[in-house]
């Protein structure tokens, strides 16, 4: 063969068949494969990359050869020594993109990867229309392997500025699967990116895919943060709502649907502190309080102690008439429990009678109606449980929100241009999630739109007043409570109950002054409540305590049973007291009482022991043994540094602080959050929130305190914006070790922000050890974001 002519890079096209018999001349096998590999060339004038591994055999057009060095006659002899020779499938990109199209439209997902792929090897992103079908077809499978290669492709076109190449639409579509499908962080990044390429999404699409997110902990943490960063957009009439040009953004504004849902997740979670940084941003933007919104602001103020704000509240909560009988139980609930935590027993007391005495009218009421109208049909229900209250009012959705559910079609959702359908999705959505917080209702309960206590108000009332030592309040209290609620028997009253359950905890004192105040208010009870005391006595070997409950019982007439004076017995004979022995035994003799006496008190503590029946008993002792004592002053401290940090009085704050301590009250994790939040809202207080973080580390090594999720974020927010990385990497190791969600996107953000061009060069030749441990911590802190 002559000899061709020497070019710097000669491209020559041979058919597969040629190719393949010009190498088998040389030798080769029949399975000769071109290995991946980069080079430089050309081709049509493009760049050419990366070529993916393919076999000779397979090629269905034409070859291109291309050589890439300098000098080389390409003879036919030398086709297998040529060093750098590539050898490439040609396909014409235009094909290429119909077939990708061709197998979305069949559901052929991996062979439209597979070729998506080749066209991204060979000519980079196909036209606009193939990427954006690839989105939405991999965004309606619901797949996680496809979304988060839909995903992948969206960051790949954002990092290589390809922006153009993505619509709005689609990102809207698949941002909303991904939330769907459980996967919040690429969900939220999705809203982030379009929100930063100023394709502004309407808040009917945004709230929709929040409200997917806030089912789980981590999504609702983002649904708060999302909710912060695009109401800050609006903050103090930043937007002019009369620019035509403003419209779109407009449109993205948060409304008080979005509102509630990221509310409500923070408190299905525990993020209360984040609920009320979106509580305080809210008039800032202008948003307008609905029924549901007061009644989750009443949650916030109550799990954040904030028991000024629910007074204030309770005023529009009176004058409401459209709030429903379960919205009403909640708000109370909320008040009486944030009295139970500053250790108001008055006002909590005070709350339990007035419901007693007006469900006590109501039934009078009632039954007053039913005698005058005998005949009329029955139209007042009984008595409503909860879990019929939710069925009703929430259109018995329940709990039925599904991520297996098949996500609205495309076609559907692109001529839903006021994302109508979406919309509807939140709101069904927000329902399920009020519906759980109505669910943590335990105080109050409702009959006939009347708020009646529960038992549990009666157990943690009783616990808060034994441990104030209030024994003298809690019997008024509860003679007072039984005349209104008017039990069954004295012996079922929640008075002699509470004897019960103090006589089993060994609080005998407390017992016996509870008789007494029942006994001095002319409440008479059985010889059992006398028998357990006296027995309880006797195995304490309390001789004078003994005297005086056996003059006290024959005083009030009553006849102790045979196990009660076998009790006496025993005890005299083990103190040789044997003539009062005789005394006690000649007494039961001729009281002819039978020795089979009745052990209603050991049947019962048995009972709770066993985990029998939950009654009040069983309740109380539970909740005395296992319950925490509440430190009411510590909410009372929070409240007034809160309020200090809150208008930027930081000096006030560190004295409140100091005072604090001083008598004893122990700061929690609300009192450093409180803390570091003020320091971080007036600037460069970074000293003092580093001597904060050392406090608290001493003492969540020295205590079994643990610090939430929330205060740990406003720390690393802090360090990472004053450039504290060694600070900031322990924060971050305290999370994880925690298995705490951490918003990567927010610090990456942050980083890029402030500190884009640190330590970016080589390092300097000459380092003090100090300015060595700063920059390995700032460069472990950005390959912790993945910047590196």
């Amino acid at each position: 063969m002559p000899s061709i002519r020497k070019l710097r890079c000669q491209v020559v096209a041979l058919s597969p068949r040629v190719l393949f018999s010009l190498l088998s001349d040389r030798g080769h096998e029949s399975r000769t494969r071109v290995s991946r590999c980069r080079m430089l060339g050309s081709w049509s004038c493009r760049p050419v990359y990366e070529f993916v591994e393919s076999s000779l055999t397979s090629l269905n057009g034409p070859t291109i050869v291309v050589g890439i060095q300098d000098g080389f006659d390409l003879q036919r002899d030398s086709f297998s020594t040529l060093a750098g020779t590539i050898l490439v499938q040609a396909r014409d990109p235009a094909k290429l993109c119909m077939e990708i199209g061709n197998a979305i439209d069949e559901h052929r997902y991996n062979d439209a990867w597979k070729l998506f792929e080749q066209h991204m090897h060979m000519d980079g992103f196909p036209r606009k229309s193939i990427v954006n079908k690839l989105l939405v077809s991999y965004a309606t499978s619901l797949d996680v392997q496809w979304l988060e290669k839909a995903y992948g492709l969206v960051e790949q076109a954002i990092e290589e500025g390809k922006q153009n190449q993505l619509e709005k639409e689609p990102l809207i579509y698949l941002s909303f699967a991904l939330a769907k499908c459980d996967l919040p962080v690429p969900a939220s990044t999705v809203l982030r990116k379009l929100i930063q390429m100023e394709q502004y999404p309407p808040v009917t699409a945004w709230s929709a895919i929040l409200a997917r997110m806030s089912l789980a902990a981590p999504g609702a943490y983002l649904a708060a943060e999302l909710i912060l960063e695009i109401g800050y957009l609006f903050q103090d009439g930043r937007v002019d709502p009369r620019k035509k040009i403003n419209a779109p953004l407009i449109a993205m504004k948060p409304n008080t649907s979005a509102v509630n849902i990221a509310l409500t997740g923070c408190l299905l979670f525990g993020t209360t502190r984040k609920a009320e940084q979106l509580l305080d941003m809210m008039p800032r933007i202008g948003i307008r309080a609905d029924t549901n919104l007061l009644i989750i602001m009443a949650h916030i103020f109550e799990r954040n102690g904030r028991r000024e704000e629910l007074r204030k509240l309770q005023r529009h909560i009176d004058e409401s008439h459209s709030l429903t009988d379960t919205q009403f139980r909640q708000f109370y609930n909320c008040l009486l429990t944030c009295h139970l935590k500053f250790g108001d027993l008055d006002a909590a007391s005070n709350m339990v009678l007035i419901m007693l005495r007006k469900a006590k009218e109501a039934r009078n009421s009632f039954a007053t109606a039913a005698l005058l109208f005998p005949n009329e049909k029955k139209s007042s229900p009984g008595p409503v449980s909860l879990e019929s209250l939710n069925h009703k009012e929430l259109g018995g959705l329940g709990n039925n929100i599904s991520n297996k559910d098949p996500v609205i079609s495309y076609e559907d959702f692109s001529r839903d241009r006021k994302f109508l359908k979406l919309d509807t999705e939140a709101k069904k959505v927000l329902n399920t999630l009020l519906a759980k917080l109505q669910m943590q209702v335990e105080l109050i309960t409702t009959e006939r739109g009347i708020l009646q206590p529960t038992e549990k108000i009666y157990v943690k009332l009783v616990k808060a007043f034994l441990e104030a030592g209030k024994t003298q309040e809690l019997a008024a209290f509860l003679i007072k409570a039984e005349k209104e609620d008017s039990p069954a028997s004295n012996d079922d009253s929640t008075l002699v109950h509470v004897i019960n359950s103090c006589i089993s905890l060994g609080w005998l004192d407390q017992a016996h002054d509870l008789l007494d105040e029942m006994r001095l208010a002319g409440i008479r009870t059985s010889s059992s409540v006398y028998g357990s005391l006296l027995k309880a006595y006797c195995k304490a070997n309390r001789t004078g305590e003994v005297t005086a409950l056996l003059r006290d019982a024959r005083r009030a007439g009553i006849q102790l049973d045979s196990s009660s004076y076998n009790a006496l017995i025993e005890s005299r004979v083990i103190q040789k007291d044997t003539k009062e022995a005789l005394h006690l035994f000649k007494e039961m003799k001729s009281a002819k009482i039978p020795r089979t006496g009745h052990q209603e008190f050991e049947m019962l503590v048995k009972g709770c022991a066993e985990g029998g029946e939950a009654g009040l008993m069983a309740k109380l002792l539970r909740e005395i043994t296992e319950g925490q004592a509440v430190d009411s002053g510590v909410h009372d401290w929070n409240n007034v540094i809160h309020f200090f940090c809150k208008k930027r009085l930081m000096q006030d704050a560190e004295k409140a602080l100091k005072k604090m301590r001083s008598l004893g009250h122990a700061p929690n994790a609300q009192t450093f959050h409180s803390m570091v939040t003020g320091y971080a809202a007036i600037g460069g207080k970074y000293i003092e929130v580093t001597e904060l973080w050392g406090e608290m580390k001493s003492i969540a090594s020295a205590t079994s305190m643990k610090f939430d999720q929330e205060l740990l974020d406003s720390v690393l927010y802090t360090f990472v914006r004053g450039g504290f990385f060694t600070r900031a990497n322990e924060v971050v190791d305290m999370m994880e070790k925690g298995k705490m969600f951490i918003d990567k996107y927010k610090y990456r953000t942050l980083f890029l922000k402030y500190h884009k061009t640190l330590y970016k060069g080589k390092a300097p030749k000459i380092q003090t050890e100090t300015q060595l441990k700063k920059r390995e911590a700032a460069l472990n802190f950005k390959e912790w974001l993945g910047l590196n």
